[in-house]
């Protein structure tokens, strides 16, 4: 994929994501002409820990993972706790790594990276709280603005959200049209 324009991102979240991990990349990549997608549990406005709400574009259950490019889940401690219950979220997840498309998980929303049983060997960041719920998947993690392994990129914390959408962005970039599709 040669351009972050061409590119259909799916973002997953629920209420109590971290306002700036979810809306500071999601309007970087419309800003860069991206087809942003956020998709939730319903359709029902989620509201972040900080208070900025927004209507999701389409429940998960209406996502065909088909028809996007990459995945982008952002943190705050409640959101990503939410979604590793839910079933159809965390088989989302996984179909996306497997596929090969680039996903991109920033503080706690790497959870969903272990959830999903897709971090084993691979090397990633989050915030300090949950590594060791990482390493316990298999990981090795390590404290970094950005680790970008294959095709994952994870980071830390709010003010690593530059790097980390710039890291997202030429992951999307440089990715190969995966050889099955999600």
């Amino acid at each position: 994929m040669p351009n972050i324009s061409d590119a259909r991102i799916l973002i997953i979240a629920t209420d109590g994501f971290e306002d700036s991990e979810l809306l500071d990349p999601r309007q970087t990549l419309i800003d860069r002409g991206a087809r942003v997608t956020l998709a939730s549990l319903d359709t029902q406005e989620i509201t972040g820990d900080k208070g900025k709400a927004i209507r999701p574009d389409c429940a998960i259950d209406a996502v065909d993972s088909k028809q996007f490019d990459a995945l982008l889940l952002p943190g705050g401690t409640k959101n990503p706790d939410k979604l590793r219950m839910e079933e159809q979220v965390v088989y989302m997840v996984k179909k996306f790594v497997d596929a090969g498309k680039p996903v991109g998980a920033i503080c706690h929303g790497p959870w969903l990276l272990a959830e999903a049983d897709v971090i084993r060997g691979r090397t990633v960041t989050s915030w300090p709280s949950i590594r060791t719920d990482l390493k316990n998947a298999g990981a090795e993690v390590i404290d970094r603005e950005v680790a970008t392994d294959g095709n994952l990129v994870t980071s830390r914390q709010p003010a690593d959200i530059p790097a980390f959408t710039e890291a997202f962005i030429k992951l999307v970039e440089t990715a190969e049209a995966p050889l099955e599709t999600a």
